[in-house]
């Protein structure tokens, strides 16, 4: 029974379960990944950011296969927030599931959360930071690659090559950037 309930279920991203949310950011619904973004409703969404113990940050390409902006430059990590679940778990499990890094959720640092625009795929998307000396481990089919680079280099690159990046990154580490300074 239980190999026949298994072989039923769907890995099909276009099929995961997000909340629809209002202007203010409550939830007025439910609907499918590919629903969402055909009709551009609100919906959520986290990234994070993540430094090691020397302030590198680290960068990840898109893999190609991804459904927005394959092969651009992005947050450490960032995901959907599927229907019921918190930013703060969605951040938890992105890590996981994208870095191979498992933490405890105190161990994130909230940032800001991003109102839900065209560029963002109209998503209220909360930034989180992070600092860890745990190894990466990319997962193959969610990332083409990743890269540490001090701040001045990301600042150069993205300064120099902006279309490399997804437009929500550049968003993300130009506010973050004017929260340290």
């Amino acid at each position: 029974m239980t190999e026949k309930l298994l072989s039923m279920q769907t890995t099909d991203p276009q099929s995961e379960i997000f909340d629809v949310v209002d202007e203010q950011n409550r939830v007025v619904g439910v609907a499918s990944r590919a629903e969402v973004h055909r009709l551009g409703l609100r919906h959520r969404a986290c990234h994070i950011v993540v430094f090691d113990r020397q302030s590198q940050v680290l960068v990840q390409q898109r893999s190609l296969t991804k459904d927005s902006s394959p092969g651009l430059w992005d947050s450490s990590a960032a995901g959907h927030v599927d229907s019921g679940e918190t930013y703060i778990a969605c951040a938890v499990r992105e890590l996981s599931e994208e870095l191979g890094v498992v933490i405890d959720a105190k161990e994130l640092q909230e940032c800001f959360l991003l109102s839900p625009e065209p560029y963002n795929g109209m998503e209220f998307a909360m930034v989180y930071t992070i600092e860890t000396d745990q190894v990466i481990r990319p997962d193959e089919v969610e990332v083409a690659a990743v890269r540490w680079l001090a701040t001045a280099e990301l600042e150069a690159w993205i300064a120099g090559s902006p279309g490399e990046f997804t437009e929500v990154f550049r968003v993300i580490w130009n506010r973050l950037s004017s929260l340290a300074t």
